[in-house]
Protein backbone atom coordinates (compact mmCIF):
# COMPACT_ATOMS: atom_id res chain seq x y z
CA UNK A 1 0.00 0.00 0.00
CA UNK A 2 1.45 3.44 -0.66
CA UNK A 3 1.21 5.91 1.67
CA UNK A 4 0.46 9.13 0.97
CA UNK A 5 1.99 12.53 2.43
CA UNK A 6 1.17 15.98 1.24
CA UNK A 7 3.91 18.66 1.55
CA UNK A 8 2.45 22.27 2.62
CA UNK A 9 4.75 25.19 2.48
CA UNK A 10 3.37 28.39 4.85
CA UNK A 11 4.83 31.64 5.77
CA UNK A 12 5.78 30.41 9.45
CA UNK A 13 7.36 26.60 8.27
CA UNK A 14 7.33 23.77 6.21
CA UNK A 15 4.81 20.93 6.88
CA UNK A 16 4.02 17.24 6.28
CA UNK A 17 0.86 15.75 6.55
CA UNK A 18 -0.29 12.24 5.76
CA UNK A 19 -3.49 11.10 4.30
CA UNK A 20 -5.69 8.02 6.01
CA UNK A 21 -7.08 5.45 3.78
CA UNK A 22 -5.41 6.30 0.54
CA UNK A 23 -6.89 4.39 -2.16
CA UNK A 24 -10.63 5.04 -0.95
CA UNK A 25 -9.99 8.88 -0.76
CA UNK A 26 -8.19 8.96 -4.33
CA UNK A 27 -11.78 7.27 -5.90
CA UNK A 28 -13.78 9.27 -3.78
CA UNK A 29 -12.91 13.01 -4.73
CA UNK A 30 -16.32 14.81 -4.01
CA UNK A 31 -16.66 13.58 -0.72
CA UNK A 32 -13.02 15.47 -0.08
CA UNK A 33 -14.21 18.39 -1.05
CA UNK A 34 -17.30 18.26 1.50
CA UNK A 35 -15.08 17.18 3.79
CA UNK A 36 -12.62 20.32 3.29
CA UNK A 37 -14.80 22.62 4.81
CA UNK A 38 -15.55 20.83 8.12
CA UNK A 39 -12.76 20.95 10.66
CA UNK A 40 -14.00 17.53 12.13
CA UNK A 41 -13.81 15.28 8.77
CA UNK A 42 -10.80 16.99 7.65
CA UNK A 43 -8.97 15.72 10.61
CA UNK A 44 -10.14 12.53 10.22
CA UNK A 45 -8.88 12.44 6.68
CA UNK A 46 -5.75 14.56 7.32
CA UNK A 47 -2.92 13.38 10.15
CA UNK A 48 0.02 15.91 11.04
CA UNK A 49 3.45 14.21 10.81
CA UNK A 50 5.82 17.41 11.30
CA UNK A 51 6.22 20.63 11.34
CA UNK A 52 9.55 22.03 10.73
CA UNK A 53 9.27 26.46 11.49
CA UNK A 54 11.82 28.51 10.21
CA UNK A 55 14.03 30.36 12.22
CA UNK A 56 13.85 33.79 11.40
CA UNK A 57 12.39 36.41 8.23
CA UNK A 58 15.31 35.79 6.55
CA UNK A 59 15.54 32.23 6.20
CA UNK A 60 11.76 32.08 5.28
CA UNK A 61 12.12 34.23 2.26
CA UNK A 62 15.43 32.62 0.97
CA UNK A 63 13.16 29.25 0.87
CA UNK A 64 10.41 30.76 -0.81
CA UNK A 65 12.84 32.25 -3.35
CA UNK A 66 13.56 28.68 -3.57
CA UNK A 67 10.83 26.86 -3.87
CA UNK A 68 9.00 29.90 -6.35
CA UNK A 69 12.07 29.10 -8.77
CA UNK A 70 11.65 25.19 -8.38
CA UNK A 71 14.51 24.73 -6.19
CA UNK A 72 15.19 22.04 -3.43
CA UNK A 73 16.43 24.55 -0.68
CA UNK A 74 19.16 22.55 2.15
CA UNK A 75 16.16 23.27 4.55
CA UNK A 76 13.24 21.63 2.79
CA UNK A 77 15.82 18.48 1.52
CA UNK A 78 16.97 17.86 5.14
CA UNK A 79 12.95 18.19 6.32
CA UNK A 80 12.10 15.53 3.65
CA UNK A 81 14.39 13.09 4.52
CA UNK A 82 13.96 13.28 8.44
CA UNK A 83 10.41 12.77 8.28
CA UNK A 84 9.58 10.55 5.38
CA UNK A 85 9.81 7.27 5.04
CA UNK A 86 13.06 5.40 4.09
CA UNK A 87 11.97 3.35 1.43
CA UNK A 88 11.02 5.95 -1.29
CA UNK A 89 9.05 3.42 -3.76
CA UNK A 90 6.07 3.30 -0.77
CA UNK A 91 5.87 6.96 -0.62
CA UNK A 92 3.40 9.42 -2.64
CA UNK A 93 3.99 13.32 -2.06
CA UNK A 94 1.48 15.39 -3.00
CA UNK A 95 2.82 18.83 -4.21
CA UNK A 96 1.10 22.23 -5.15
CA UNK A 97 3.76 23.13 -7.65
CA UNK A 98 4.78 20.81 -10.54
CA UNK A 99 8.31 22.86 -10.33
CA UNK A 100 9.14 21.61 -7.31
CA UNK A 101 7.98 18.25 -7.37
CA UNK A 102 9.72 18.21 -10.41
CA UNK A 103 13.26 19.17 -8.50
CA UNK A 104 12.09 16.75 -5.70
CA UNK A 105 11.73 13.59 -7.85
CA UNK A 106 14.68 14.76 -9.45
CA UNK A 107 17.11 15.00 -6.38
CA UNK A 108 15.27 13.04 -3.22
CA UNK A 109 14.13 10.53 -5.51
CA UNK A 110 10.64 10.86 -4.28
CA UNK A 111 7.13 10.46 -6.61
CA UNK A 112 5.51 13.27 -6.87
CA UNK A 113 1.95 13.93 -7.10
CA UNK A 114 0.10 17.00 -7.75
CA UNK A 115 -3.93 18.28 -8.84
CA UNK A 116 -6.73 16.65 -8.63
CA UNK A 117 -7.39 15.44 -4.42
CA UNK A 118 -3.99 16.82 -4.05
CA UNK A 119 -5.30 20.42 -4.52
CA UNK A 120 -8.01 20.02 -2.45
CA UNK A 121 -6.25 18.65 0.81
CA UNK A 122 -3.78 21.63 0.35
CA UNK A 123 -7.17 23.76 0.41
CA UNK A 124 -8.22 22.50 3.31
CA UNK A 125 -4.93 22.06 5.33
CA UNK A 126 -4.40 26.43 4.20
CA UNK A 127 -7.96 26.25 5.62
CA UNK A 128 -7.43 24.84 8.91
CA UNK A 129 -3.67 25.52 9.33
CA UNK A 130 -3.90 26.98 12.69
CA UNK A 131 -5.89 24.04 13.93
CA UNK A 132 -3.50 21.77 12.94
CA UNK A 133 -0.51 23.55 14.06
CA UNK A 134 -0.50 23.80 18.38
CA UNK A 135 0.55 27.39 19.70
CA UNK A 136 -0.47 29.04 16.22
CA UNK A 137 -3.60 31.29 16.12
CA UNK A 138 -4.69 32.51 13.51
CA UNK A 139 -3.87 36.42 13.72
CA UNK A 140 -0.26 35.28 14.28
CA UNK A 141 -0.20 33.12 10.55
CA UNK A 142 -1.65 35.99 8.65
CA UNK A 143 0.85 38.43 9.82
CA UNK A 144 3.64 36.23 8.88
CA UNK A 145 1.98 35.43 6.01
CA UNK A 146 1.78 39.65 5.10
CA UNK A 147 4.98 40.10 6.09
CA UNK A 148 7.09 37.33 4.10
CA UNK A 149 4.81 38.68 0.98
CA UNK A 150 6.11 42.28 1.35
CA UNK A 151 9.27 40.99 2.26
CA UNK A 152 9.36 38.65 -1.22
CA UNK A 153 7.56 41.33 -3.01
CA UNK A 154 10.65 43.96 -2.06
CA UNK A 155 13.16 41.25 -2.86
CA UNK A 156 11.33 40.95 -6.43
CA UNK A 157 11.60 44.53 -7.31
CA UNK A 158 15.18 44.50 -5.87
CA UNK A 159 16.49 41.81 -8.05
CA UNK A 160 16.90 43.19 -11.03
CA UNK A 161 20.00 42.59 -13.00
CA UNK A 162 19.13 44.76 -16.06
CA UNK A 163 19.92 47.72 -13.77
CA UNK A 164 18.10 50.35 -13.76
CA UNK A 165 16.34 50.02 -17.84
CA UNK A 166 13.16 51.37 -16.46
CA UNK A 167 14.55 54.67 -16.22
CA UNK A 168 15.67 54.16 -19.82
CA UNK A 169 12.47 52.95 -21.02
CA UNK A 170 10.28 55.90 -19.16
CA UNK A 171 12.88 58.52 -20.33
CA UNK A 172 12.56 57.01 -24.52
CA UNK A 173 8.70 57.24 -24.00
CA UNK A 174 8.56 60.71 -22.30
CA UNK A 175 10.71 61.89 -25.20
CA UNK A 176 8.42 60.28 -27.96
CA UNK A 177 5.56 62.05 -26.89
CA UNK A 178 7.33 65.46 -26.28
CA UNK A 179 7.91 65.50 -29.69
CA UNK A 180 4.57 64.51 -30.80
CA UNK A 181 3.33 67.73 -28.51
CA UNK A 182 5.66 70.38 -29.35
CA UNK A 183 5.29 69.58 -32.64
CA UNK A 184 1.20 70.09 -31.93
CA UNK A 185 1.70 73.18 -29.94
CA UNK A 186 4.49 75.07 -32.56
CA UNK A 187 1.68 74.17 -35.14
CA UNK A 188 -0.88 76.16 -32.85
CA UNK A 189 1.45 78.89 -31.95
CA UNK A 190 2.57 79.41 -36.10
CA UNK A 191 -1.54 79.17 -36.65
CA UNK A 192 -1.91 81.92 -33.91
CA UNK A 193 0.59 84.07 -34.42
CA UNK A 194 0.40 83.98 -38.53
CA UNK A 195 -2.55 86.10 -38.81
CA UNK A 196 -0.63 88.95 -37.50
CA UNK A 197 3.05 88.25 -38.97
CA UNK A 198 2.07 85.59 -41.92
CA UNK A 199 5.33 85.89 -43.67
CA UNK A 200 7.98 84.69 -40.60
CA UNK A 201 6.58 80.95 -41.25
CA UNK A 202 8.23 81.11 -44.75
CA UNK A 203 11.52 82.27 -42.82
CA UNK A 204 12.10 80.23 -40.17
CA UNK A 205 11.32 76.52 -40.27
CA UNK A 206 12.51 75.37 -36.78
CA UNK A 207 9.62 74.97 -34.22
CA UNK A 208 11.38 76.28 -30.89
CA UNK A 209 13.42 79.00 -32.82
CA UNK A 210 10.02 79.90 -34.54
CA UNK A 211 7.99 80.61 -30.49
CA UNK A 212 11.42 82.11 -29.07
CA UNK A 213 11.13 84.90 -32.12
CA UNK A 214 7.56 85.18 -31.59
CA UNK A 215 8.39 85.81 -27.88
CA UNK A 216 10.87 88.18 -28.43
CA UNK A 217 9.13 90.28 -31.54
CA UNK A 218 5.46 90.59 -30.16
CA UNK A 219 4.22 93.29 -31.98
CA UNK A 220 5.40 93.54 -35.97
CA UNK A 221 5.08 97.20 -35.38
CA UNK A 222 7.02 97.86 -32.69
CA UNK A 223 10.50 95.72 -34.40
CA UNK A 224 13.43 98.51 -35.68
CA UNK A 225 16.83 98.12 -36.47
CA UNK A 226 17.64 98.33 -32.78
CA UNK A 227 16.82 94.67 -31.96
CA UNK A 228 18.31 93.43 -34.68
CA UNK A 229 21.44 91.90 -32.89
CA UNK A 230 19.10 90.15 -30.19
CA UNK A 231 17.42 89.00 -33.16
CA UNK A 232 20.51 87.59 -34.71
CA UNK A 233 21.35 86.01 -31.41
CA UNK A 234 18.22 84.08 -32.10
CA UNK A 235 18.36 82.79 -35.03
CA UNK A 236 22.02 82.35 -35.45
CA UNK A 237 21.46 83.64 -38.49
CA UNK A 238 22.14 87.56 -40.25
CA UNK A 239 20.61 87.36 -43.38
CA UNK A 240 17.43 85.66 -41.71
CA UNK A 241 17.36 88.29 -39.09
CA UNK A 242 17.52 91.25 -41.92
CA UNK A 243 14.64 89.57 -43.96
CA UNK A 244 12.31 89.37 -40.42
CA UNK A 245 12.82 93.19 -39.85
CA UNK A 246 12.05 93.93 -44.20
CA UNK A 247 9.03 91.44 -43.92
CA UNK A 248 7.49 93.16 -40.98
CA UNK A 249 7.44 96.64 -42.66
CA UNK A 250 5.80 95.44 -45.49
CA UNK A 251 3.84 92.49 -43.85
CA UNK A 252 0.33 91.57 -45.24
CA UNK A 253 -1.04 90.20 -41.66
CA UNK A 254 -3.84 92.26 -39.45
CA UNK A 255 -3.50 93.86 -36.86
CA UNK A 256 -3.58 92.35 -33.22
CA UNK A 257 -4.95 93.42 -29.69
CA UNK A 258 -2.83 93.80 -26.56
CA UNK A 259 -4.49 91.13 -24.77
CA UNK A 260 -4.00 88.41 -27.49
CA UNK A 261 -0.53 89.40 -28.15
CA UNK A 262 0.00 88.46 -24.00
CA UNK A 263 -2.02 85.05 -24.64
CA UNK A 264 0.64 84.28 -27.54
CA UNK A 265 3.43 85.38 -25.83
CA UNK A 266 2.61 83.01 -22.72
CA UNK A 267 1.63 80.05 -24.74
CA UNK A 268 4.97 80.66 -26.97
CA UNK A 269 7.11 80.74 -23.19
CA UNK A 270 5.46 77.28 -22.86
CA UNK A 271 6.50 75.63 -25.59
CA UNK A 272 10.40 77.00 -25.56
CA UNK A 273 10.13 75.83 -22.00
CA UNK A 274 8.88 72.31 -23.31
CA UNK A 275 11.97 72.43 -26.05
CA UNK A 276 14.65 72.99 -23.66
CA UNK A 277 13.00 70.12 -21.42
CA UNK A 278 12.96 67.93 -24.15
CA UNK A 279 16.59 68.57 -24.96
CA UNK A 280 17.66 68.10 -20.84
CA UNK A 281 15.69 64.98 -20.98
CA UNK A 282 17.91 63.89 -24.13
CA UNK A 283 21.28 64.28 -22.36
CA UNK A 284 19.55 62.26 -19.39
CA UNK A 285 19.08 59.50 -21.43
CA UNK A 286 22.35 59.88 -23.02
CA UNK A 287 23.92 59.57 -19.73
CA UNK A 288 22.10 56.48 -18.55
CA UNK A 289 22.56 54.77 -21.86
CA UNK A 290 26.08 55.03 -21.45
CA UNK A 291 25.78 53.11 -17.71
CA UNK A 292 23.11 50.94 -18.23
CA UNK A 293 24.23 50.09 -22.03
CA UNK A 294 27.22 51.42 -23.30
CA UNK A 295 28.07 49.00 -26.46
CA UNK A 296 24.39 48.77 -27.75
CA UNK A 297 24.55 52.78 -27.47
CA UNK A 298 28.01 52.99 -29.11
CA UNK A 299 26.59 50.73 -31.74
CA UNK A 300 23.56 51.83 -33.12
CA UNK A 301 23.09 55.34 -30.55
CA UNK A 302 21.22 56.15 -27.63
CA UNK A 303 18.11 56.91 -29.11
CA UNK A 304 17.25 53.76 -31.18
CA UNK A 305 18.81 51.23 -28.34
CA UNK A 306 16.45 52.71 -25.63
CA UNK A 307 13.47 52.34 -28.14
CA UNK A 308 14.72 48.56 -28.89
CA UNK A 309 15.15 48.15 -24.59
CA UNK A 310 11.50 49.64 -24.45
CA UNK A 311 9.68 47.33 -27.46
CA UNK A 312 11.53 44.50 -25.46
CA UNK A 313 10.33 45.26 -22.35
CA UNK A 314 13.68 45.31 -20.31
CA UNK A 315 17.63 44.78 -21.35
CA UNK A 316 17.55 41.37 -19.96
CA UNK A 317 14.39 40.51 -22.74
CA UNK A 318 16.62 41.75 -25.46
CA UNK A 319 19.36 39.83 -24.90
CA UNK A 320 16.79 36.82 -24.55
CA UNK A 321 15.68 37.61 -28.36
CA UNK A 322 17.62 35.94 -30.97
CA UNK A 323 18.99 38.49 -34.06
CA UNK A 324 16.02 37.56 -36.11
CA UNK A 325 13.39 38.81 -33.71
CA UNK A 326 15.93 42.14 -32.86
CA UNK A 327 15.82 42.76 -36.87
CA UNK A 328 11.84 42.96 -37.20
CA UNK A 329 11.09 44.34 -33.45
CA UNK A 330 8.84 47.14 -34.31
CA UNK A 331 7.24 45.71 -37.09
CA UNK A 332 5.28 42.71 -35.90
CA UNK A 333 1.99 44.19 -37.39
CA UNK A 334 4.02 44.35 -40.96
CA UNK A 335 4.96 41.24 -40.35
CA UNK A 336 1.74 38.96 -39.17
CA UNK A 337 -0.36 41.13 -42.44
CA UNK A 338 2.60 39.56 -44.71
CA UNK A 339 1.91 36.03 -43.11
CA UNK A 340 -1.39 36.25 -42.93
CA UNK A 341 -1.56 37.37 -46.97
CA UNK A 342 1.25 35.34 -48.27
CA UNK A 343 3.29 38.38 -48.79
CA UNK A 344 6.64 39.36 -47.95
CA UNK A 345 7.67 39.85 -44.70
CA UNK A 346 9.57 42.80 -43.70
CA UNK A 347 13.59 43.19 -43.85
CA UNK A 348 13.35 45.64 -40.57
CA UNK A 349 12.04 46.92 -37.81
CA UNK A 350 13.12 49.58 -35.20
CA UNK A 351 16.81 49.38 -36.44
CA UNK A 352 15.70 51.04 -39.70
CA UNK A 353 15.87 54.72 -38.21
CA UNK A 354 20.25 53.86 -37.54
CA UNK A 355 22.40 55.37 -40.39
CA UNK A 356 23.54 52.14 -41.35
CA UNK A 357 20.47 51.28 -43.22
CA UNK A 358 19.95 54.50 -44.84
CA UNK A 359 23.63 54.46 -46.29
CA UNK A 360 23.56 51.13 -48.00
CA UNK A 361 21.95 50.73 -51.18
CA UNK A 362 18.38 49.64 -52.04
CA UNK A 363 19.36 46.02 -53.35
CA UNK A 364 21.40 45.70 -49.47
CA UNK A 365 19.27 46.96 -47.01
CA UNK A 366 17.75 43.63 -45.72
CA UNK A 367 21.45 42.31 -45.76
CA UNK A 368 22.90 44.78 -43.85
CA UNK A 369 19.58 44.95 -41.68
CA UNK A 370 20.39 40.91 -40.62
CA UNK A 371 24.12 41.84 -39.94
CA UNK A 372 23.20 44.84 -38.11
CA UNK A 373 20.51 42.82 -35.58
CA UNK A 374 23.02 40.05 -35.35
CA UNK A 375 25.68 42.74 -33.54
CA UNK A 376 23.10 43.86 -31.85
CA UNK A 377 22.02 41.17 -29.85
CA UNK A 378 25.65 40.19 -29.19
CA UNK A 379 25.80 44.21 -28.35
CA UNK A 380 22.87 43.86 -25.64
CA UNK A 381 23.81 40.26 -24.03
CA UNK A 382 27.39 41.79 -23.12
CA UNK A 383 25.85 44.88 -21.78
CA UNK A 384 23.28 42.62 -19.66
CA UNK A 385 25.54 39.88 -18.42
CA UNK A 386 28.84 41.83 -18.04
CA UNK A 387 30.01 42.93 -14.67
CA UNK A 388 31.97 45.74 -15.48
CA UNK A 389 30.07 47.31 -18.53
CA UNK A 390 32.16 49.33 -21.53
CA UNK A 391 31.83 50.68 -24.68
CA UNK A 392 34.96 48.73 -26.12
CA UNK A 393 32.59 45.86 -27.86
CA UNK A 394 30.10 48.68 -29.44
CA UNK A 395 32.87 50.52 -31.34
CA UNK A 396 34.18 47.26 -32.24
CA UNK A 397 31.19 45.44 -33.88
CA UNK A 398 30.66 48.97 -35.45
CA UNK A 399 34.07 49.20 -37.20
CA UNK A 400 32.84 45.55 -38.42
CA UNK A 401 29.34 46.75 -39.79
CA UNK A 402 31.22 49.38 -41.11
CA UNK A 403 33.58 47.05 -43.04
CA UNK A 404 30.49 44.99 -44.06
CA UNK A 405 28.89 48.07 -45.42
CA UNK A 406 32.24 48.83 -47.49
CA UNK A 407 32.62 45.21 -48.49
CA UNK A 408 28.70 45.35 -50.27
CA UNK A 409 29.92 48.79 -52.37
CA UNK A 410 33.36 48.12 -53.00
CA UNK A 411 34.40 44.53 -52.36
CA UNK A 412 37.16 44.69 -49.68
CA UNK A 413 37.58 41.75 -47.39
CA UNK A 414 36.67 42.68 -44.00
CA UNK A 415 38.52 41.40 -40.93
CA UNK A 416 37.70 38.27 -39.28
CA UNK A 417 35.14 38.24 -36.28
CA UNK A 418 37.60 36.64 -34.22
CA UNK A 419 40.51 39.14 -34.96
CA UNK A 420 37.92 41.45 -33.55
CA UNK A 421 37.29 40.15 -30.82
CA UNK A 422 40.62 39.06 -29.35
CA UNK A 423 41.63 42.52 -29.63
CA UNK A 424 38.61 44.22 -28.09
CA UNK A 425 39.06 41.80 -24.98
CA UNK A 426 42.79 42.97 -24.60
CA UNK A 427 41.30 46.95 -25.01
CA UNK A 428 38.44 45.95 -22.41
CA UNK A 429 40.73 44.47 -19.93
CA UNK A 430 42.94 47.75 -20.20
CA UNK A 431 39.58 49.77 -19.93
CA UNK A 432 37.86 47.17 -16.75
CA UNK A 433 41.44 48.15 -15.03
CA UNK A 434 41.20 51.71 -15.51
CA UNK A 435 37.32 51.94 -14.26
CA UNK A 436 38.38 49.55 -11.11
CA UNK A 437 40.77 52.44 -10.36
CA UNK A 438 38.78 54.95 -10.52
CA UNK A 439 36.65 53.21 -7.87
CA UNK A 440 39.21 52.10 -5.69
CA UNK A 441 40.39 56.11 -5.72
CA UNK A 442 36.66 57.15 -4.89
CA UNK A 443 36.63 54.94 -1.90
CA UNK A 444 39.63 55.85 -0.61
CA UNK A 445 38.08 59.60 -0.82
CA UNK A 446 35.06 58.53 0.69
CA UNK A 447 36.88 56.79 3.57
CA UNK A 448 39.15 59.84 4.04
CA UNK A 449 36.33 61.97 4.58
CA UNK A 450 34.42 58.73 7.32
CA UNK A 451 37.58 59.47 9.70
CA UNK A 452 37.29 62.98 9.26
CA UNK A 453 34.37 62.95 10.14
CA UNK A 454 34.82 60.60 13.19
CA UNK A 455 37.37 62.58 14.60
CA UNK A 456 35.71 65.78 14.45
CA UNK A 457 33.18 63.64 16.30
CA UNK A 458 35.95 62.10 18.55
CA UNK A 459 37.12 65.91 19.03
CA UNK A 460 33.45 67.39 20.11
CA UNK A 461 32.86 64.89 22.45
CA UNK A 462 35.85 64.61 25.22
CA UNK A 463 34.16 68.67 25.94
CA UNK A 464 31.23 67.55 26.25
CA UNK A 465 32.83 64.87 28.94
CA UNK A 466 35.05 67.59 30.92
CA UNK A 467 31.65 69.13 31.78
CA UNK A 468 30.12 66.30 32.76
CA UNK A 469 31.65 65.80 36.44
CA UNK A 470 30.81 68.98 37.58
CA UNK A 471 27.33 68.43 36.64
CA UNK A 472 27.79 65.20 38.48
CA UNK A 473 29.15 66.77 41.54
CA UNK A 474 26.15 69.55 41.94
CA UNK A 475 23.97 66.75 41.41
CA UNK A 476 25.74 64.95 44.26
CA UNK A 477 25.60 67.81 46.72
CA UNK A 478 21.83 68.17 46.52
CA UNK A 479 20.62 65.76 48.29
CA UNK A 480 23.21 65.62 50.83
CA UNK A 481 22.03 69.33 51.92
CA UNK A 482 18.62 67.60 51.63
CA UNK A 483 19.19 65.10 54.02
CA UNK A 484 21.21 67.91 56.21
CA UNK A 485 17.83 69.91 55.89
CA UNK A 486 15.72 66.91 56.73
CA UNK A 487 17.67 66.02 60.21
CA UNK A 488 17.55 70.03 61.22
CA UNK A 489 13.34 69.64 60.71
CA UNK A 490 12.52 66.62 62.74
CA UNK A 491 9.39 67.82 64.74
CA UNK A 492 9.43 67.05 68.19
CA UNK A 493 6.39 65.29 69.70
CA UNK A 494 4.49 68.15 71.32
CA UNK A 495 4.76 70.40 67.63
CA UNK A 496 8.51 72.17 68.69
CA UNK A 497 10.97 71.72 66.15
CA UNK A 498 14.64 70.89 67.37
CA UNK A 499 17.22 73.23 66.99
CA UNK A 500 19.87 72.81 64.23
CA UNK A 501 22.07 69.82 65.27
CA UNK A 502 26.17 70.96 64.05
CA UNK A 503 27.86 67.75 63.65
CA UNK A 504 31.17 67.46 64.86
CA UNK A 505 34.04 66.63 62.23
CA UNK A 506 36.15 63.78 62.82
CA UNK A 507 39.36 63.96 65.13
CA UNK A 508 42.56 61.79 65.80
CA UNK A 509 41.99 59.07 68.24
CA UNK A 510 44.70 59.03 70.37
CA UNK A 511 45.46 56.58 73.32
CA UNK A 512 45.05 57.42 76.71
CA UNK A 513 46.58 56.56 80.35
CA UNK A 514 44.42 55.50 83.43
CA UNK A 515 45.07 59.05 84.66
CA UNK A 516 44.56 60.77 81.67
CA UNK A 517 41.24 59.02 80.97
CA UNK A 518 39.49 59.48 83.97
CA UNK A 519 40.16 63.30 84.30
CA UNK A 520 38.72 63.72 80.92
CA UNK A 521 35.82 61.47 82.00
CA UNK A 522 35.66 64.25 84.87
CA UNK A 523 35.93 67.02 82.84
CA UNK A 524 33.04 65.68 80.41
CA UNK A 525 30.73 64.47 82.90
CA UNK A 526 29.34 68.08 83.18
CA UNK A 527 28.49 68.62 79.50
CA UNK A 528 27.19 64.83 78.95
CA UNK A 529 29.70 63.68 76.55
CA UNK A 530 32.06 60.68 76.42
CA UNK A 531 35.15 60.28 74.06
CA UNK A 532 35.31 57.27 72.47
CA UNK A 533 38.34 54.80 73.38
CA UNK A 534 40.57 53.00 71.18
CA UNK A 535 42.65 50.74 72.79
CA UNK A 536 46.00 52.10 73.93
CA UNK A 537 49.16 50.26 73.04
CA UNK A 538 51.11 51.67 76.32
CA UNK A 539 50.42 49.44 79.42
CA UNK A 540 47.65 51.58 81.73
CA UNK A 541 49.42 52.08 85.77
CA UNK A 542 47.71 50.66 89.02
CA UNK A 543 44.93 52.60 90.55
CA UNK A 544 45.22 53.28 94.75
CA UNK A 545 42.08 52.51 96.66
CA UNK A 546 41.36 56.33 97.05
CA UNK A 547 40.72 56.42 93.28
CA UNK A 548 38.65 53.66 92.92
CA UNK A 549 36.27 55.01 95.48
CA UNK A 550 36.32 58.67 93.78
CA UNK A 551 35.51 56.64 90.27
CA UNK A 552 32.55 55.31 92.09
CA UNK A 553 31.31 58.22 93.23
CA UNK A 554 31.86 60.17 89.60
CA UNK A 555 29.63 56.83 88.66
CA UNK A 556 26.94 57.53 90.55
CA UNK A 557 26.81 61.21 90.11
CA UNK A 558 26.42 60.59 85.98
CA UNK A 559 24.00 58.12 86.09
CA UNK A 560 21.98 60.17 88.27
CA UNK A 561 22.37 63.03 85.82
CA UNK A 562 21.35 60.66 82.96
CA UNK A 563 18.20 59.97 85.07
CA UNK A 564 17.20 63.51 85.21
CA UNK A 565 18.38 64.46 81.54
CA UNK A 566 16.39 61.39 79.98
CA UNK A 567 12.53 62.75 79.83
CA UNK A 568 13.49 65.97 78.49
CA UNK A 569 15.77 63.72 75.22
CA UNK A 570 13.39 63.60 72.26
CA UNK A 571 14.20 61.80 69.20
CA UNK A 572 17.74 62.47 67.95
CA UNK A 573 19.89 63.82 70.72
CA UNK A 574 17.95 60.70 72.77
CA UNK A 575 19.03 57.68 70.62
CA UNK A 576 22.89 59.71 70.65
CA UNK A 577 22.52 59.92 74.99
CA UNK A 578 21.73 56.36 75.67
CA UNK A 579 24.78 55.03 73.67
CA UNK A 580 27.01 57.35 75.25
CA UNK A 581 25.88 55.78 78.53
CA UNK A 582 26.65 52.79 77.39
CA UNK A 583 30.39 54.01 75.98
CA UNK A 584 30.90 55.10 79.51
CA UNK A 585 29.87 51.93 81.13
CA UNK A 586 31.97 49.76 79.26
CA UNK A 587 35.05 51.94 79.61
CA UNK A 588 34.77 52.44 83.10
CA UNK A 589 34.92 49.00 83.92
CA UNK A 590 37.80 48.29 81.71
CA UNK A 591 39.35 50.70 84.09
CA UNK A 592 38.31 49.60 87.31
CA UNK A 593 39.61 45.95 85.98
CA UNK A 594 43.13 47.48 84.91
Amino acid sequence: MVLLHVLFEHAVGYTLLALKEVEEISLLQPQVEECVLNLGKFHNIVRLVAFCPFASSQVALENVNAVSEGIVHEDLRLFLETYLPTKKKKVLLGVGDPKIGAAIQEELGYNCQTGGVIAEILRGVRLHFHNLVKGLTDVSACKAQLGLGHSYSRAKVKFNVNRVDNMIIQSISLLDQLDKDINTFSMRVREWYGYHFPELVKIINDNATYCRVAQFIGNRKELNEEKLEELEELTMDGAKAKAILDASRSSMGMDISAIDLINIESFSSRVVSLSEYRQSLHTYLRSKMSQVAPSLSALIGEAVGARLIAHAGSLTNLAKYPASTVQILGAEKALFRALKTRGNTPKYGLIFHSTFIGRAAAKNKGRISRYLANKCSIASRIDCFSEVPTSVFGEKLREQVEERLSFYETGVIPRKNLEVMKEAMVQAEEAAAEITRKLEKQEKKRLKKEKKRLAAIALASPENSSSTPEECEETSEKPKKKKKQKLQEIPQENGTEVPPVSLPKPKKRKSFSTEEFVNNDLETANNGNLPKRKKSLTKPEPVSEPEEAANRSVLKKKRKLSLKEEPLSSGPEEAASNKSSKKKKKLLKLAQED
